[in-house]
């Protein structure tokens, strides 16, 4: 029997899955859904999104709405789809849709389910100081990744590991569960498993606000954050008037007491800087209009005296028991 799949991403975490899932046996990928072609760069060049981008490349049928509509769930009920396979597709899937498939949808979702639902799971991950996440393969439903299970793959955080890098192995993950995973779905062997309600936490879409440090947090939870915010919106501090950008960070036991936010020492090795507990050394720094540098480079234009006391912002939260509520339209 021949399978007919449609394939639903917008961002490059998705791609080793879809791959994997077009080269199992019997399976012929008939669409791709992904977000429309936006403008990006400095430049604001309109390009596609690394999805798009790869459905184009292989000659695949590619449907670009800005927001899916019921003509979507009739076009897809006329493909006569097997499966839906979606992962980081940017878009709520309403209920004529899920049901146009004869087998519904199914979710690669970067975390261990129920842990970090929502938007941002590996930055949840990180910015939490969790020692292992994974990859888990949900049914879809209405609510928010709260499908039953139908496997899961896990891996461990490594030491220093920042956001890009955490991404690509949980993304390659994905590839590998996909082989693993969807032949017993698409032959109707697979029997979901519900999720522990009791264990549910949530993560939310990232801001520019974000990108403040509090100093007063203990040093691990703060390496972890920045670690989470690698990239865009990253971290920043303000010394003198100046926005610092930070890259990348880690946690060391420093003796002495200092209050939170003083600088303790500033070399080739790093900026040390007091926090709530411990001390956090910062390694990758950036001034406005700058590139990122090794904390050596960067202080030689850059100085920071010792004994400066950096102000701390307060984080706000990245992760919460419950739903966060929506941001209110602009």
């Amino acid at each position: 029997m021949r399978h007919r799949l449609v394939l639903l991403g917008s961002d490059e975490i998705a791609l080793a899955a879809f791959v994997a899932a077009r080269a199992l046996p019997a399976v012929e990928v008939v669409a791709v859904y992904s977000q429309p072609d936006r403008p990006s760069g400095r430049g604001q060049e309109v390009r596609p999104n690394p999805v798009a981008a790869w459905a184009r490349q292989e000659g695949l049928t590619l449907l670009q709405p800005e927001k899916l509509s019921a003509e979507d769930a009739v076009h897809l009920r006329a493909l006569e789809v097997t499966l839906g396979v979606v992962m980081a597709y940017g878009q709520i899937l309403k209920d004529d849709f899920l049901q146009a498939p004869r087998l519904g949808l199914v979710n690669f979702h970067g975390s261990l389910l129920p842990a970090l639902r929502g938007a941002t799971p590996v930055e949840g991950a990180l910015a939490a100081g969790l020692a292992e996440t994974g990859v888990s393969l949900q049914q879809v439903v209405r609510k928010l990744d709260a499908g039953p299970l139908h496997a899961s793959a896990t891996l461990t955080i490594a030491p220093h590991e920042g956001r890009a890098a955490l991404r690509a192995r949980l993304g390659a993950l994905a590839g590998e569960l996909a082989t693993r995973a969807l032949p017993a779905i698409l032959a109707g062997t697979s029997v979901p498993v519900p999720q522990a309600e009791a264990h549910v936490s949530y993560t939310r879409r990232l801001t520019r606000q974000d990108a403040a440090l509090d100093f007063s947090a203990p040093a691990r939870l703060l390496a972890g954050r920045i670690a989470a915010m690698e990239g865009w919106p990253g971290s920043t501090f303000e010394c003198n008037g100046v926005i610092v950008k930070v890259g990348a960070a880690h946690a060391v036991t420093a003796g002495g007491v200092a209050p939170a936010g003083t600088i303790l020492s500033a070399d080739k090795s790093g900026v040390l800087i007091a926090c709530g507990a411990e001390a956090c050394l910062l390694t990758h720094l950036q001034r406005p209009g700058g590139k990122m540098l090794p904390a050596g480079e960067f202080l030689a234009g850059f100085p920071l005296a010792v004994g400066t006391r950096l102000p701390s912002v307060v984080m706000p939260p990245l992760i919460a028991s419950a739903p966060f509520p929506r941001p209110p339209k602009p």
